[in-house]
């Protein structure tokens, strides 16, 4: 059977990595990019070169219209979905809540949130045995933030984290009886260049003295836990969280 996975935010970091793996495990892979065309265009081309089954596919998943012509070309091109990771998100530079504009909030929100529950969705339009489907299983890329608040840095993010945290439990319970396990990974201080765009690109170093395991954590370390969730190993896993955070 002809296992076909979207990963939102999959040309680079944890995303990158995920869809790599998953390949390498059998699924065939749309990579998903905002901008970073030429990222995502590598990770297909790897993907290619080790005999998998690849497609490049551009959306901003903040963009209703952008997420359901992206899931049409997903369709078109490589078949009927069974696996989601809902990894595209961003964070803003560090700031306390009392700076930040309504317009970064609702930026935060539209991406990491609402673009999230929007691709969830199109996945259970396409999934779930009530709409003629096979089931399938989604992955929310959450973060060890939901749980830490991330106080003068980025509650916004955290905030944002924390509402993925529900979405997962809610939509698991919503969709457990039609074939769709829903799940979500916690990853804490991971070595990637989201950092970077928040201006903080020394912060692994400068944070993994506080991690009980006194280092970062990598993108391929995650993406092993994503891809465990996505499996046939996973089956009877719903509504559950992995925090791979280094004991943080």
């Amino acid at each position: 059977m002809n296992k076909v996975l979207l990963v939102t935010g999959g040309s680079r970091g944890i995303g990158a990595a995920t869809a790599l793996l998953a390949a390498e495990h059998g699924w065939s892979v749309a990579v998903n990019y905002a901008s970073h065309a030429q990222a995502a265009d590598k990770v297909v081309q790897q993907i290619r070169a080790s005999g998998g089954q690849a497609m490049a596919v551009q959306a901003d998943v903040a963009m209703e219209d952008q997420v359901v012509a992206m899931f049409e070309q997903v369709d078109a091109q490589l078949g009927r979905l069974s696996g989601l990771v809902n990894n595209a998100g961003v964070v803003d530079v560090k700031a306390r809540l009392d700076e930040m504009s309504a317009a970064r909030i609702r930026r935060m929100f539209d991406i990491n949130v609402i673009g999230s529950m929007v691709c969830a969705r199109e996945a259970v339009r396409r999934m779930s045995t009530r709409h003629g489907g096979a089931g399938g299983a989604i992955v929310n890329v959450s973060s060890a933030a939901s749980r830490l608040g991330s106080a003068g840095q980025y509650v916004d993010y955290a905030a944002s984290k924390g509402a993925i945290d529900s979405l997962t439990i809610g939509l698991a319970k919503e969709v457990a009886a039609e074939g769709i396990r829903v799940n979500a990974v916690r990853p804490g201080l991971i070595d990637t260049e989201i950092h970077a765009s928040g201006g903080l690109p020394t912060r692994v170093n400068d944070l993994q003295h506080f991690v009980p395991a006194k280092r970062g954590g990598t993108a391929q370390e995650v993406a092993q836990g994503i891809v465990w969730l996505l499996s046939d190993q996973a089956s009877y896993t719903t509504m559950s969280f992995l925090d791979i955070s280094g004991g943080r």
